[in-house]
């Protein structure tokens, strides 16, 4: 699904990922844990296209993208969500979340333009599968309020149906928890659960170590911009480098 081969990524002579390999198979929940500067965002905007590496390849779907927009590995199947959620603050819901189903309309800007019968039927399935996400999401009762009025925990869990709605083969999700209640993070739980059983590979960046050993098939640890570790949760748990490095403690 995924590979990284020797990733480097220098800003003003300062190394902030250095000669990472990560794979991520078909169907798997990945997680990557580091402590604050370790890498772990700047890697994933390499993948997504937001950054190009220094140095290093990446492969999705066994295709080089080193030089692919975020928008032509967007169409691939790659979706993310951000650490600083990015909504439009002054749009509906829902209409935030048809944003991200606009590669499945046919119709074209004239068809949309003229109201065409193949505009108006996209238009409607569009809406029927947002609506659809947003119910999933606990969210369907505020699908026509202003998205800059949500909770903080709603605009998390906003981002995530965005991202949802473009089907993405990949879904990266930057510490789509953080700043949450456990209830709430507990319904994050379950939504990435519901991805996984759909069929689709998670990439996770996420501080609250529960969710990333509950949902994880295997983790990768950065420190410094390194790959210190990678493996099963239970390895991960009783590594005594990341105990030491990402935890604090000596082991």
């Amino acid at each position: 699904m995924l590979k990284a081969t020797n990733l480097h990524k220098t800003y003003r002579k300062k190394e902030v990922v250095r000669g990472v390999n990560i794979e991520v198979e078909p169907g798997q929940v990945v997680g990557l844990l580091g402590p604050n500067g370790a890498g772990k965002t700047t890697l994933f905007n390499l993948v997504t296209g937001l950054d190009s590496p220094s140095s290093g390849e990446m492969f999705f779907l066994n295709r080089k993208v080193n030089d692919f927009s975020p928008h032509e590995r967007a169409v691939m199947g790659l979706s993310r969500t951000f650490q600083i959620p990015q909504i439009f603050v002054n749009m509906s819901v829902l209409e935030n979340v048809l944003i991200g189903r606009h590669k499945f309309g046919s119709s074209g800007l004239l068809g949309g333009l003229w109201s065409s019968p193949r505009s108006r039927r996209d238009n409607r399935e569009m809406r029927a599968y947002c609506l659809n996400l947003l119910e999933r999401m606990g969210l369907i009762d505020k699908a026509d309020e202003e998205a800059g009025n949500m909770s903080y925990g709603e605009i998390k869990l906003l981002e995530i149906a965005r991202a949802l709605a473009t089907e993405p083969t990949l879904l990266l999700l930057d510490e789509c928890a953080a700043g949450l209640t456990a209830k709430e993070s507990d319904q994050i739980m379950e939504i990435v659960r519901a991805a996984r059983k759909d069929g689709m590979t998670v990439l996770l960046v996420e501080h609250d170590m529960r969710m990333v050993m509950n949902l994880s098939d295997d983790i990768v640890v950065l420190n410094f911009g390194e790959k210190i570790a990678d493996g099963p949760p239970e390895k991960i748990q009783n590594d005594p480098k990341v105990i030491e490095v990402y935890l604090g403690e000596e082991g």
